[in-house]
C-alpha cells in the first residue's frame, strides 16, 4: 500500500507503513537527509520538521500523521548555493559547530518567525528551548535568529508550504 504526503510543496508517494516514523521516511525512502536522528525520544530536536507550519519531532511523528497535511524540511528553505535567510544567518554567525542540530534549529526558528516576525529574546529562547545544541552555540543561534527578525528577511525563504 502507498501513501501520499505533501512534502516541500510537492505531493510524494511513499511505500512505508503509516506507523513508520516520518524521520525514517524522509531519510530512508525520500533521501532527504537534513533532519537527523539524534535521540529517537523527542528530547533533542535534531529531527525537527514543520507539519502544517508547526515544529514537530519527526522521530516521534508517524507517517500517518502527515497524510493530508503539509510537511516542510530544511531542504525547502534553500541550498548550499542559495541559502535561505535563516540558513545564511546561521552561516554568518557560525552557529554550527558540529552541525548536527542545525537543521532542526533552523526549522524551529522558521516556524517562530513565520508566526511572529518580531519576537523578543524571551520569546525566542522559550520557542527554541526544545531543541538542544550539545556544542553550546546557543548564543550564536540566537544572534542569527535575531538578525533575520530585525531584517524582516524571512518572507524570502517561505517556500514549499
Amino acid at each position: 500500500m502507498t501513501t501520499q504526503i505533501h512534502l516541500n510543496g510537492v505531493v510524494k508517494t511513499v511505500a512505508s507503513a503509516t506507523s513508520t516514523p516520518l524521520l525514517y521516511v524522509l531519510r530512508d525512502e525520500l533521501n532527504l537527509n537534513g533532519a537527523k536522528f539524534g535521540c529517537g525520544l523527542g528530547q533533542c530536536g535534531a529531527c525537527t520538521v514543520l507539519l502544517d507550519d508547526k515544529p514537530v519531532f519527526s522521530c516521534l511523528t508517524p507517517l500517518g500523521a502527515a497524510v493530508g497535511r503539509h510537511v516542510r524540511t530544511i531542504e525547502s528553505l534553500g541550498s548550499a548555493a542559495a541559502p535561505g535567510a535563516l540558513q545564511a544567518a546561521f552561516i554568518k554567525h557560525q552557529a554550527a559547530q558540529c552541525g548536527y542540530c542545525i537543521a532542526g534549529m533552523v526549522m524551529r526558528a522558521q516556524a517562530l518567525l513565520e508566526r511572529n516576525t518580531a519576537p523578543t529574546d524571551e520569546q525566542i529562547r522559550a520557542h527554541m528551548e526544545p531543541n538542544l545544541c550539545r556544542c553550546g552555540t546557543h548564543m550564536r543561534i540566537l544572534a542569527a535568529i535575531r538578525e533575520v527578525a530585525a531584517a524582516g528577511s524571512l518572507q524570502q525563504t517561505r517556500k514549499g508550504g
